[in-house]
């Protein structure tokens, strides 16, 4: 069988049962998120201030009487489709099967592994918010502020990974050459995790955050075929299919929202993966959306925190459009449009430098 033709059936074939898994799996997980009512006790957004009409984009998008935890649909759906390859490979061993499975130590071990970290942590976090202790309720700022916290050790820990065990030490550069970073690697590393950690806070509007990752890992996913990471792009696809089916319920009206679960689990994988691609320095293209607006959230916490004033009249970039009078189905439609095009030139520049 030509080469050519079994990649491609390695990578669309992954994408396609973790659909269709995560399709399977979400009437069953989402009546036990309404039962066991997963949602927010206190919405995040009663800390915005009410100024002019804020207070009722605010109110209208308080995350409470909607499961948080949807991103359980995600990264259980990628871990039953690379266990049901894996089985099959194993019951029925031959070169085909040998083929199509994908679990490989040198492309997609590290990936999966900060994967199911993130998911851990993410809901352990949701769980706190879904049942918060007293001081916690109603998110106070030093929560996010832990968060942040959380996730830079993440980063550290598979950043250390990287340089201790793998031996990275340097970075491509497009169309330059290579930048020889040695140990520093290891804090780059958390400071481009906690860049793209703005889909932490792209998760407010009814099927947002789930086509702008979509987007990200369909430009890694050919950025990796291109780099015959052939594993790797699987791995990529299988996410593709797993927040495609997220999305089929997260559309307006949202059936759940993607949560913290979903949402480190993503974060760390993302960094990750433009790491194992060496595409970094892309990845603020790459994943434009994402960086643009953990940007203005970090602008507007420095400038709270140190000099008692706002930058901006909300830090969520996406409110800032609905201020504007843009309606949530415009902002997610534009988002997106603006996600497939930075994807896609940031895909191009990683294939062509």
């Amino acid at each position: 069988m030509d080469l050519a033709y079994i990649n491609a059936v390695k990578i669309f074939l992954p994408a396609t049962l973790a659909f269709l898994i995560g399709i399977g799996i979400t009437p069953l997980f989402s009546h036990y998120f309404y039962k066991w009512r997963l949602w927010r006790r206190h919405g995040r957004s009663q800390s915005l201030p009410a100024i002019n009409h804020i207070e009722e984009i605010a109110n209208d998008s308080i995350e409470t009487e909607t499961p948080r935890v949807g991103g359980m649909i995600v990264w259980i759906a990628v871990f039953l489709t690379i266990g049901l390859i894996f089985v099959i490979y194993i019951i029925f061993p031959n070169s085909i099967t040998s083929k199509l499975e994908f679990l490989s130590r040198n492309q997609t071990f590290v990936p999966i592994a900060t994967l199911f970290i993130g998911a851990l942590m993410g809901l352990a976090d949701d769980l706190l918010q879904v049942f918060p202790p007293k001081k916690l309720v109603g998110d106070p700022i030093f929560v996010r502020y832990v968060k942040v916290l959380l996730i830079s050790i993440l980063a550290f820990i598979v950043g250390s990974w990287f340089y201790y065990k793998l031996g990275m030490t340097s970075i491509h550069v497009p169309f330059d050459g290579t930048l020889y970073l040695g140990i520093l690697i290891i804090p780059f590393f958390i400071i481009v995790t906690l860049g793209v950690f703005s889909t932490s806070i792209v998760d407010g509007i009814d099927g947002l955050s789930g086509g702008l990752l979509a987007t990200v890992f369909a430009s890694f996913a050919g950025i990796t075929f291109f780099n015959n990471q052939i594993d790797l792009a699987a791995f990529c696809s299988v996410i593709i299919g797993a927040l495609l089916s997220f999305l089929w319920f997260n559309i307006p009206p949202a059936r759940f929202y993607m949560g913290e679960t979903g949402m480190m689990a993503l974060t760390l994988t993302i960094s990750t993966i433009a790491f194992l691609t060496d595409s970094v320095l892309l990845l603020p293209i790459i994943a434009f959306p994402l960086f643009i607006t953990s940007l203005i959230a970090i602008i507007q916490m420095v400038s709270k925190t140190f000099f008692g004033k706002k930058v901006f009249t909300v830090a969520l970039l996406h409110h800032q459009f609905e201020l504007r009078g843009w309606s949530k189905a415009k902002v997610t439609m534009r988002y997106w449009i603006v996600a497939l095009v930075s994807a896609t030139v940031g895909m191009v520049l990683a294939i062509l430098g």
